[in-house]
């Protein structure tokens, strides 16, 4: 594939009836993938059915797993459990996980770095990338990052990136990867447009986490895949790279980082 690739949304929030006119809407964009991300294990078999509405020009994958928000909704499922249910055709990656601390009150952080811990372990045995939700809880991310490498490496995918440099560095010096939404258009958010200028160019993805957080000039309307364009328009310029090369090169970390993605 040569196209973008929309490496997080959440198909699970659009009816199904809107699923071929937002993929026909993405490829007329120049989208060629997307990933639809789980924020529930509960809920796996949705996102593994939504990949079924895949087309000849535009490929659906999936991750599973269970959202730091989330977490108090159940039992925190063993790294055994998530193993068992993302060991699947289409599931390329584990999450989304990892900690908020905006929404999640000082008692529930427990509950989210077992969760954390064991979605990791869950990486390392099948060898596919953790995605990371981290919002206001920068250096506790870092620290556990660090302290699961040392048990052995995994793939990493710090999304969504609105988070410090310093949590950015350490996301790549452990061999990580790390995606842009449509904050970084966002005007006042030039610091994490400094992120991207600086990031390696073989560790920066994009993404939309559609439909949320739709980037300029859409900023406001519900986002979707299509939009993941503006995002790369907008990186490009800032590291002064033509858009077809920061394409190729986005879809070129996709695929090193997502390695079952086929």
């Amino acid at each position: 594939m040569t196209g973008l690739i929309d490496s997080h949304c959440h198909l699970d929030h659009f009816p199904d009836e809107e699923l071929p006119g937002l993929l026909a809407a993405a490829r007329e964009a120049g989208v060629s993938g997307m990933v639809t991300i789980g924020t529930r294990l509960a809920r796996a078999d949705e996102q593994k059915r939504l990949t079924g509405f895949s087309t000849p020009d535009v490929k659906i994958w999936c991750t599973v797993g269970t959202h730091p928000d989330h977490v108090e909704e159940g039992p925190v499922p063993s790294v055994e459990e998530i193993v068992a249910i993302a060991d699947a055709r289409n599931v390329v990656g584990i999450g989304e996980s990892g900690l908020d601390y905006f929404h999640g009150a000082e008692e529930v952080r427990p509950l989210q770095h077992e969760s954390f811990r064991n979605h990791i372990g869950a990486a390392r045995a099948l060898n596919i990338p953790i995605i990371i939700h981290a919002r206001q809880a920068d250096e506790d991310v870092a620290q556990i990052l660090r302290e699961e490498t040392e048990k052995g490496t995994f793939p990493i995918l710090l999304h969504c990136f609105a988070s410090s440099v310093d949590l950015a560095r350490c996301v790549v010096d452990l061999g990580g990867s790390v995606s842009f939404s449509g904050i970084a258009t966002f005007p006042k958010c030039g610091e994490f447009r400094d992120v991207a200028r600086d990031l390696p160019a073989d560790r920066l993805l994009v993404e939309t986490d559609s439909p949320f957080l739709a980037p300029v000039p859409r900023r406001g309307k519900r986002n979707q895949p299509a939009y993941v364009a503006y995002t790369a328009a907008c990186l490009a310029q800032e590291r002064g790279q033509d858009l077809a090369a920061f394409t190729q090169m986005t879809t070129d970390n996709f695929f090193r980082l997502f390695r079952k993605a086929a």
